[in-house]
């Protein structure tokens, strides 16, 4: 690793061997035990950890070692990779504080884009695993599936006359029910069978330790009374045998971790996507000749060339040409943007017509790109509040169903054999023992919260969403109050001309001509708004002779011979000319900045300039009020300019000319009436306010300051994805509560019915194979419900 000023250090590093909730509860038990260990989270849901530890006290290779002897193990083959592809040891702080690498781009040819972007991503491995549990599960799926209608032929048989008998000689079925189950049990289900032993050593038990105990006691009993029929005489045990049971549930619930596993995959496609945008190879001029090479040796100040349909390598700055470029896939704006000189770009987007050359300024691991990556790996790792709740019934659960399932079994052999005889009691009670165990596994509680906060957060990334944490996901459903700034914001951030009034009827264009004209040489704002008004309509300009700034008025030039003035109320009174007011106080009553245009004279027109709503921006606030949100503008322009704005957009409330360290009160006010708060500014003077809200959700254009000012961060500021944002926030909510219902529900009327409750009154029992069937089905459940959010409607 590198060298770190603080010794504290924090890592996201994924994890080997997980298999449910409960693995995640006892490495981060495990974990936080260990000296030297600040802070530990470990996510079932994406299989990685997020650890703060100190360096002077202990390494990720210590750490991985104490969680070896339960079977898993922290991947530092992803971290070792990082390190040894750099040339300076440098780390990168996310906005979380995590630490990733830094890499410099000379030396990383060969690797792929996950790691020369700084983000540890295991897709092979998972394909990998996913392709060995196939071949296994072609191998078991036609023998359960057999086994498992032998089963239901053999129920049919006993419970109804008419049926037909299974005629197969008994002498010879039991072996060939030993051999199949014990080929099932001890390949197939081996994984199963290593937590039993690890729960023998180490008294730590997950979910696949309730399986193994369960199956594993089906299959001893099973091979006693067969291979044993003296010991079952002895004994007077029933000459019933549960081989077709082990084989079914280890069968079923060996389909349900494969089909879990292929889900769980897809859960993650947002990152993946993410990364499948980085270009493969960037055009570079060097040495004056044009050069293809990897991606990864692109340096920053080189000048990159990008043709018609090429993809943008890196982030950097136009120097010669211009183009329009789709960036949907990063801000998710549907429309191309228009680029030219000067203008940024960002690296995995799309050129969709003209060719033009660059400057890098970013590359590698700080690229937009990248910084997008992590921040959304570290979203769907992070824990949602509501997930605590399932964590700490998963910590109790599986010791709670061991002892439950070990009464039901006492039960059934004390008070069961005193109205039916001991055998059938046994019988019966070795069936509920086993359905308890596999019923019972708390596999859809620990994937509830993290598969609805991974499809959603990856979601929201496609979409121009960035949301640091799952904590912020959850707090934004709650919001009753948005708190907005009006400058970038609701409003399009640069001046534009708005209105053109011709007091002497001179056609209009003709007016914008000679101000164009004239502030061409101005460097005023004000002069930019009219000077692009005048390129949208394609008008030439005249030559102006005799230029001259007029200070704090205004400024003056001859064009043909003829002088002309423009500026403010103060040059009108200099130039002694006659002027009516009332056509000026309705463009400022309108909060609109005028022009005024002269000669010697007389007054020729009025030019309205104000900084314009964004498109969306009413339509947005509308949909605001429908979901019963208060909007409240708070800005620090003058009263009458946001009254102005907030009339033309409907907002509720307005607090103007506020500065930015006051606008901090502000918030603190209102959460002390008891709203809940979200603040949208531009990130930066708007920082402390969105800082003290419940939600800062920054107007960014992908800057550094935007993405780490607020919880979430808007990538080009479109306003209506605040409403947007909101509306994912209470999807997830809403799924994650499904989720967390039906995996209570299920348990809570499973496990009576496995343990037989229901039996002296009306006769019913759950099959053991029934149980590991719907455990396995009720896990896809939970996972198919997450991916819903996929086809959200936001």
């Amino acid at each position: 690793m590198g060298n770190i000023e603080s010794e504290s250090q924090k890592l996201t590093i994924p994890v080997k061997g997980m298999n449910c909730a409960s693995c995640a509860i006892t490495i981060r038990k495990t974990l936080s035990k260990v000296p030297g260990v600040i802070n530990c989270d470990v996510n079932y849901g994406n299989e990685k950890a997020k650890i703060e530890f100190d360096t002077s006290q202990t390494t990720v290779e210590e750490l991985s070692k104490k969680i070896e002897p339960f079977g898993y193990s922290l991947d530092t083959s992803v971290i070792h990779q990082q390190s040894d592809s750099m040339e300076d040891n440098s780390m990168y702080k996310m906005p979380d504080g995590t630490m990733m690498m830094n890499h410099e781009m000379n030396n990383m040819k060969g690797m792929d884009h996950s790691a020369h972007l700084g983000i540890g991503q295991s897709k092979e491995d998972k394909l990998k695993e996913l392709d060995e549990q196939k071949k296994k599960l072609d191998f078991v799926l036609p023998i359960t599936v057999m086994t498992f209608i032998l089963m239901l032929w053999d129920i049919g048989s006993s419970s109804f006359s008419w049926f037909p008998r299974f005629f197969l000689p008994e002498e010879l079925f039991q072996p060939i029910s030993l051999i199949l189950a014990t080929i099932v049990l001890f390949w197939i289900g081996g994984s199963f069978l290593k937590e039993v032993v690890t729960f023998a050593k180490y008294r730590v038990a997950n979910m696949y330790t309730l399986v193994g105990i369960g199956t594993l006691t089906a299959y001893s009993y099973s091979t006693l009374v067969t291979l044993f029929p003296t010991i079952r005489a002895f004994l007077n045990l029933p000459n019933t045998t549960y081989f077709d049971v082990t084989i079914v549930v280890v069968g079923f619930i060996y389909l349900g971790k494969y089909l879990e596993s292929a889900s769980k995959l897809r859960t993650g496609e947002a990152i993946q996507k993410l990364l499948n945008l980085q270009a493969k190879t960037a055009l570079v001029e060097r040495d004056g000749k044009e050069l293809e090479v990897p991606i990864e040796e692109v340096g920053i100040n080189e000048v990159i060339i990008v043709k018609p349909g090429g993809k943008i390598p890196v982030d950097g700055v136009i120097i010669e040409g211009k183009s329009s470029i789709d960036e949907s896939m990063i801000t998710g704006e549907s429309l191309p943007v228009d680029k030219t000189m000067n203008d940024t770009v960002i690296g995995g987007t799309i050129n969709k017509q003209g060719a033009f050359k660059f400057k890098a300024t970013k590359v590698g691991s700080a690229t937009l790109l990248s910084q997008i990556i992590k921040m959304v790996d570290a979203a769907q790792g992070s824990r949602a509040p509501i997930q605590r709740l399932a964590d700490k019934i998963s910590e109790i659960f599986v010791p709670a169903v061991l002892i439950i399932s070990v009464i039901t079994l006492l039960a059934w052999l004390i008070i069961g054999s005193q109205f039916m005889p001991f055998s059938q009691a046994l019988s019966l009670g070795l069936l509920c023992f086993v359905g308890v165990l596999v019923i019972a596994c708390p596999c859809a509680l620990g994937l509830a919260t993290p598969t609805a906060i991974i499809v959603s957060t990856g979601k929201g990334a496609q979409n121009g969403i960035l949301i640091k944490d799952a904590e912020s996901l959850e707090k934004l459903h709650k919001v009753n109050t948005i708190v907005t700034d009006k400058t970038g914001t609701i409003t399009k951030g640069k001046p534009e001309v708005t209105d053109i009034v011709s007091l002497n009827n001179l056609a209009e264009d003709e007016i914008l001509k000679i101000l164009a004209s004239l502030e061409k040489r101005s460097e005023h704002p004000i002069a930019e708004a009219i000077i692009n008004k005048a390129k949208e309509k394609n008008i030439e300009l005249y030559s102006v002779e005799d230029f001259e700034i007029i200070e704090g008025k205004g400024l003056k030039g001859k064009i043909n011979g003829q002088e002309y003035f423009a500026g403010n109320i103060k040059l009108v009174q200099d130039l002694n000319l006659d002027f009516d007011k009332s056509k000026l106080d309705i463009l400022t009553g309108r909060g609109e900045t005028p022009v005024i245009l002269m000669d010697q004279k007389s007054i020729i027109a009025l030019v309205g300039i104000a900084d314009t709503l964004k498109e969306n921006a009413r339509d947005t606030v509308a949909q605001m009020h429908k979901l019963g949100l208060k909007v409240i503008m708070l800005t620090g322009d003058n009263e009458k300019t946001a009254k102005y704005i907030s009339s033309l957009v409907g907002i509720d409330e307005v607090i103007a000319e506020v500065l930015p360290q006051n606008k901090v009160e502000k918030i603190k006010e209102l959460q002390a009436k008891g709203d809940i708060v979200a603040m949208v500014g531009d990130g930066v003077n708007d920082a402390p306010a969105l800082a003290q809200a419940d939600i800062g959700i920054a107007m960014g254009t992908g800057t550094d300051i935007a993405i780490e000012s607020a919880q979430i961060t808007l990538l080009k500021g479109d306003f209506s994805k605040v409403l947007q944002a909101i509306k994912l926030s209470k999807f997830t909510i809403r799924a994650i509560k499904q989720n967390l219902f039906w995996a209570f529900a299920y348990n809570i009327v499973g496990i009576p019915l496995a343990a037989g409750l229901f039996y002296p009154f009306f006769g019913l029992i759950l099959n053991p194979a029934f149980a590991g069937l719907a455990m396995a089905f009720s896990s896809i459940s939970v996972v198919s419900n997450s991916l819903r959010l996929k086809f959200a409607k936001i």
